[in-house]
């Protein structure tokens, strides 16, 4: 399928400042951040994650244990996925038992991949709790899955894909939204 840039909702700027916000929001709802841990959802979920972890720290004073969280296994469509799924590694190198663990995605969408987290979070142990912070919100839930805290919230149509590039995996920071283009 091919797709083409629709609306820019967020440049670099734009990204930062959603994040520095989020950071304040995050150490105001917790009072602090004792306890607190940050993990990312596999791919671009991590980047931002540990982008939030640096923002939280740096008004802190703290370094903030960051993880990353591998949700393929915990999917619940994986066997239409592939038959061999790629599974990559979960990075979470501290103990979550008793944490606010705050769990970071780009794009919230219809709730699945953050229900999917939050399994592959239990079986690592059992945090006192655990918040979502999404840089995008766009609705369309199918399960009653809401974020804590959100970068911005684009009302979208279910044949619009927002994406979210991140200089560590894509070589430059923005959110699109994107449309699927008809080639005949």
């Amino acid at each position: 399928m091919n797709l083409r840039d629709k609306n820019l909702i967020m440049d670099e700027v734009a990204m930062k400042r959603a994040l520095t916000r989020i950071a304040h929001e995050v150490v105001e709802k917790n009072k602090g951040v004792q306890d607190l841990v940050v993990v990312g959802i596999r791919r671009r979920g991590g980047p931002l994650a540990q982008r939030l972890a640096d923002r939280i720290g740096a008004i802190e004073d703290v370094v903030v244990p960051v993880g990353i969280v591998d949700i393929t296994l915990y999917r619940d469509d994986l066997t239409t996925l592939s038959t061999q799924p790629m599974v990559h590694r979960t990075e979470v190198k501290f103990d979550i038992n008793g944490k606010v663990v705050i769990l970071v995605d780009d794009v919230l969408y219809t709730g699945r991949t953050v229900r999917a987290a939050m399994d592959a979070l239990i079986d690592l142990g059992r945090p006192r709790r655990i918040q979502l912070a999404v840089l995008v919100d766009r609705g369309h839930r199918e399960l009653p899955i809401k974020a804590d805290y959100i970068g911005k919230n684009v009302p979208t149509s279910a044949q619009e894909i927002v994406s979210v590039l991140v200089a560590e995996i894509d070589g430059i920071d923005k959110v699109v939204i994107q449309e699927p283009v008809n080639e005949t």
